[in-house]
């Protein structure tokens, strides 16, 4: 783990917060997605569940919110389908929270948005790791149809 937790680091480019687990990978095996622990060590809440640690992938969709994807998004999708994504994101991270925590918990939906979106790379994430996430999926369409997704690609996984 001190190894994978090290290669974490470098992908980030910064040591992670708290605990996770390698969800989703690369076909080179390096990690894609982390699934956090909801609390961090010092009993901080940690809202984003899944996070996206590839690099490649990051920059690829930061192309598209910096060309007003997240607007274009809520548009296309409406608040209901993104309402219903946030819920079952948070569904889950609650069901992850320790059975003894007295402490603040992480609130809202995606990466802790209450309405609406803020990051798509959140919802990717989520996506790639196999949740029902219309947001994931639309921003993978749009990585395809710009062909800025990475040939080398995490997949999404099948839960």
């Amino acid at each position: 783990m001190t190894d994978e937790r090290a290669r974490v680091a470098e992908l980030l480019g910064r040591a992670p917060m708290g605990e996770f687990e390698v969800v989703v990978r690369r076909s080179n095996g390096d990690p894609a997605v982390l699934r956090n622990a909801p609390i961090l060590p010092d009993g901080t809440p940690m809202p984003t569940l899944y996070w996206l640690c590839d690099p490649a992938v990051r920059s690829a969709i930061g192309t598209i919110e910096s060309d007003g994807g997240v607007r274009d998004a809520e548009a296309q999708l409406g608040p209901e389908a993104i309402a219903a994504a946030h819920a079952d994101y948070a569904a889950e991270r609650d069901k992850a929270m320790p059975a003894d925590h007295s402490g603040p918990s992480p609130y809202g939906g995606v990466g802790g948005t209450r309405e609406g979106l803020k990051c798509l790379h959140a919802h990717y994430a989520h996506w790639l790791a196999g949740g029902d996430d219309p947001v994931g999926e639309w921003t993978n369409e749009r990585l395809i149809e710009r062909g800025l997704l990475p040939v080398d690609a995490p997949k999404r996984v099948q839960r």
